[in-house]
Parts: C-alpha cells; structure tokens; sequence
C-alpha cells in the first residue's frame, strides 16, 4: 500500500479521500506537493528515475514567481531558500542590476534592475521541497484510466502497479509521458528548435576564479555579432574564502539546424567541449578565458533547445471531468534566455493548489480545473511564444534589440 504524504495524526484529512497523483519529481511537482501538505490534502509523488540524484545539475532563477513558492512551504522554511543559491554565503540583495553586453566588444548593451532576484541551484531546490514528502521511485507511468462514475483516475506502471487518486496531474517535464498520453504521440510531444547549446561545469585555480567572477557576482549575459548567445555565472561558491572550490556554469548557444542536430548527435562531450572553445575564441571575457582555462575533460553535455504551445490549435487535452491536467514543463516547456520558466511553473502549483482546496471544500471539480487551465494555458502559452520568439532574435545580431529580453527584461508579460 503506497503511503501517503502527510501525517498519521491529522484529523483534517478524511482517511476515504483519494490521494491527488502527482507525475514528476521535479520543482514543479515537489511545490505543489508540498503545497497540498500544507493545505492537508492527501498526495503521492510518482518518479520515474530510481532515486532523487540527477547526474547533471544546473541553476535557475527565481523572481516574480518567489511570493508564490514561499506560500507552498512551511512557513518557517523561506529563510533556508538563501541556502539554495549558488552562493548561499552573500545575502539576496532587494534589487540588483543584471548586465547584458556585447560578446566581441564586452561593451554594455543594456542593464535592467529588479529584484529580489534568486538564483538557485536545481539540485538544492528539489532536496528541500522533498522533505516530509514520500516520493514513490521507479514508476514510469504507462497508462491512465478513468472510473465510469467519474470520480476517480487510475495511474499504471511499468512495474505492474496501479494507484487510484482523485486527480492526476502530470509534472513530468518537457518529454511528458502525461502529455503523450492525454494528446498521442504526434501532438502531444516537444518540439525541436533549430538552436542548441552545451552546458560546462568547471573549477579553476583561486586567481583564475576571482578574475572571472569579477565580472559578476551572479551572472552575466551576452550577444555576440556572429549570432551567438552566451551565460556565464556561478553553480556553486562551496567555500567562500577558497575561490578554488568555486564551480562556474556557462554556455555558448547557436543556430544548429534539425540537420545538424542530427548528424552531431552522436558526438562525445570532448567534441561538443572542442566546439564551444573554438566558438569562444571570438568572444570577450569572461566567455574567452573560461574555456581557454578549463580542462578539456571539463563536465559538459549538449542539449536541443525545445518548446511546447499549449495554445496551439489542436494542443488542449481532455481533463476527463477535472480528472486529469498538467503543470510546469509539462504543459509549457519554454526557452530558457529570458528566466521565464520556473516562475510560472511555481505560479501554477499555487493555482492548481488552491484549486484543490476549493474542491476539498465543496467546489465543482470540472469547472475549477477548467478554470485553472484556462488561465494557466493563456498565461504560459503566451511566454512560450515570446521565449521562443526572444531566442530567434538573441541568435540574430541584426534583432537582438528588438528582442523581448531588450524590451521587458525578466519581467513577466502581463506588467
């Protein structure tokens, strides 16, 4: 019998109540599990991978959607958040400046100020909120079935298992088995981008370090005429007195064709590693030291950049009667220039959260989740057409100050 999240002793969850079934062990789905423990509504977290750790970890950034994440907490855990970031060691400032410049030149092309602004390690984020949370592992979801009554959803595994709940929500991330099992294989998975990137991790000597990060202490972003796009920040200050220990994380991005994509797509770290430091030798610093400095052994791996309209025509689901929906990548996955993502895939666990005390409360269950994804699909939907829309123009030098990221910054479309 799976267990379920919550305690033994509260008296506020009837012990009859269908559990809520939560796809996906990522940020999205361990907010709103937390969420719903908070609010004392019954939730098992399903995850296809055999355990918590990831091999690759990466940093985010969290901004206009923090007021939302501190709300699916305890409340006594928000002032750990500052032990999430890439440097825990340095207080989040209540506004900072974030420098865009030009990737020949190093010249500053434009600055916005907001804030506070977060910048969390991946890894860091997912450990906290799977805290008090039992997370069932190894169950890659399979099929879903739904009760003739209406009140119930059926999720079946590859191991053989099946577990009832009220409601199915897939977080499963941008290659969402969910997705694909509400739309088919042809409409219902990611689409690919004709732009990717390689992601390196590296350590440097305590001089290197601190000449680097001079440029910034979070981060730093950068159009290069050439039609490139770069990142350079922090992933991890471990000892702030040893700048040795200091992991960097930054990347180059490209136009690569679904041609090129493919042709590539055996390539070994080392080659997609030869690439970014032959395309960096054209560029300013930081970008230009840190690849000639890190070891060609440096941790590196290549990912397509990839989208997914949940407005397109054609791209709405069957809730199956408010049985069934999806939150985070899996409903929106979005590029990642404009720090957009985990914003809104926060903002949706608190929506469907209060959603699921509304029905917990005697609400009509089909009308509030139609509701919820209404909005969530205008709002998301519309950030995915503009990140892809701000990619294409930061990978062309000729729109690069045309692009939403030059004229909205980080903030979310609505303002």
């Amino acid at each position: 019998m799976a267990e379920l999240s919550g305690t033994a002793g509260d008296a506020s969850i009837a012990q009859n109540e269908l559990p809520v079934l939560i796809v996906g062990s990522g940020s999205t789905g361990l907010a709103l599990a937390q969420g719903l423990l908070k609010a004392g509504v019954k939730c098992i977290v399903f995850e296809k991978q055999p355990s918590q750790a990831r091999e690759r970890d990466w940093n985010m950034g969290l901004h206009w959607g923090a007021p939302v994440l501190k709300s699916l907490m305890p409340d006594e855990w928000w002032p750990r958040v500052q032990s999430l970031q890439v440097d825990p060691h340095v207080p989040t400032k209540g506004e900072d400046t974030l420098a865009f410049v030009n990737g020949s030149t190093g010249e500053p092309m434009t600055a916005f100020t907001l804030g506070p602004f977060y910048r969390l390690r991946r890894s860091k984020l997912r450990e906290l909120l799977s805290q008090g949370l039992h997370v069932q592992y190894n169950k890659q979801l399979t099929n879903i079935t739904y009760s003739e009554d209406g009140k119930s959803v059926t999720a079946h595994f590859s191991d053989g298992t099946s577990t009832n709940g009220s409601l199915l929500v897939g977080a499963d991330g941008a290659r969402s088995t969910t997705r694909q099992l509400l739309l088919g294989p042809e409409k219902g998975v990611v689409n690919p981008l004709s732009y990717g990137a390689t992601f390196i991790h590296s350590k440097f000597t305590s001089e290197q370090a601190v000449y680097l990060r001079s440029f910034h202490p979070l981060f730093l972003a950068t159009a290069h005429p050439r039609n490139h796009f770069g990142f350079f920040g922090m992933q991890d200050a471990a000892d702030p007195n040893d700048p040795s220990t200091w992991t960097f994380f930054f990347y180059i991005s490209w136009h690569s064709s679904l041609s090129e994509q493919e042709a590539t797509k055996h390539w070994t770290d080392a080659q997609r590693l030869a690439q970014q430091k032959e395309f960096a030798k054209n560029f300013c610093d930081p970008w230009k030291s840190a690849y000639e400095w890190c070891a060609d052994d440096a941790s590196a791996w290549y990912m397509g950049m990839t989208d997914w309209d949940p407005g397109r025509e054609g791209h709405q689901w069957d809730n199956h009667g408010g049985r069934v929906t999806l939150v985070g990548d899996a409903c929106h996955p979005m590029t990642y220039q404009r720090g957009q993502g985990l914003n809104h895939s926060i903002t949706d666990a608190g929506k469907l959260r209060d959603v699921l005390v509304a029905v917990r409360e005697g609400g009509d269950t089909k009308p509030l989740v139609d509701a919820f994804e209404h909005e969530m699909i205008k709002r998301a939907g519309d950030e995915v057409r503009t990140s892809t829309a701000n990619t294409m123009m930061l990978h062309d030098w000729d729109k690069v100050m045309q692009s939403p990221f030059f004229t909205k910054g980080m903030k979310k479309n609505q303002e």
